[in-house]
């Protein structure tokens, strides 16, 4: 299995360029996956310095309905019409931070490829897709200022357009784009349709604040990376988890949370 990332908010390869977003490529026995597609067509950039061949890709999975993980599928499907995207119907609705609009562009709901789905799926023995991830437990704080336009008037979104990505092989993958869910329900839910655990989890965390956190909101990390450190998994992250968050879990769970770079190439030895 190869992980490469191709998108995220920090520098990890002097040939990369990064900006706010996440790309993840995963090389697997069946197949090339995609996992989101960064906020633009950098993403595509580093890609082919990265030597990872977009246009043999066979999977595109849009874990959720904001432009920091869409902004580069239009350009990706110039460069490959053959790749199957999966989406929930819910990721092309109108999602707001304050006033501004986050939204996938509208038009990349007619691209080619396009499967819209509702709720979880299963692609085939290796590959699947979960939602209906309704748990509040530690729910990221960061979530508050995030809105749904529905049925003309602005509403906490719910995060009903979030899927997860599970890939079974000789371990066991789950990614999520942000787990704005929360990552403790993520694995709840995960736990309820699979059974267990997952060997690793690769995910944004959502818990990424420009002012300081408030004591409530550190203890809720701190009792999230508690939670975390009783599962015998590895966990890496990066994008909206923030650094902040990363140096409060990381004393907790060590080795076994590892932060994720623009760049990085994961080695199946670690996982």
């Amino acid at each position: 299995m190869r992980i490469v990332i191709l998108m995220e908010d920090t520098c990890g390869n002097p040939l990369c360029e990064y900006e706010h977003g996440l790309s993840v490529y995963i090389e697997t026995k069946k197949h090339k996956i995609l996992m989101d597609t960064g906020a633009g067509e950098k993403t595509l950039a580093n890609a082919g310095k990265l030597k990872v061949d977009l246009a043999q890709v066979d999977t595109v999975i849009l874990s959720h309905g904001h432009y920091d993980h869409s902004g580069g599928l239009s350009a990706f499907v110039r460069m490959n019409r053959s790749a199957m995207i999966y989406a929930q119907k819910t990721a092309f609705g109108e999602y707001y931070h304050g006033e501004r609009y986050i939204g996938v562009d509208k038009a990349a709901a007619g691209l080619p490829g396009i499967r819209m789905l509702d709720g979880g799926y299963e692609i085939d023995g290796e590959l699947s897709v979960f939602t209906e991830i309704t748990g509040r437990r530690h729910w990221p704080q960061s979530n508050i200022g995030l809105s749904e336009k529905r049925d003309g008037r602005m509403i906490q979104d719910e995060f009903r357009h979030e899927q997860c990505l599970v890939i079974r092989g000789e371990k066991t993958l789950l990614l999520s784009g942000c787990a704005h869910n929360g990552i403790l329900n993520i694995l709840d839910r995960y736990g309820e349709l699979f059974g267990g655990l997952p060997d690793m989890v690769l995910s944004g965390f959502h818990m990424m604040k420009k002012t300081d956190y408030t004591e409530q909101e550190t203890e809720s990390i701190r009792q999230t990376a508690k939670e975390l450190a009783e599962k015998n998994m590895i966990f890496y992250t990066g994008h909206c988890t923030g650094q902040k968050a990363i140096d409060i879990m990381q004393p907790i769970l060590g080795n076994r949370l590892i932060p994720i770079h623009c760049g990085m190439e994961i080695e199946i030895e670690n996982i």
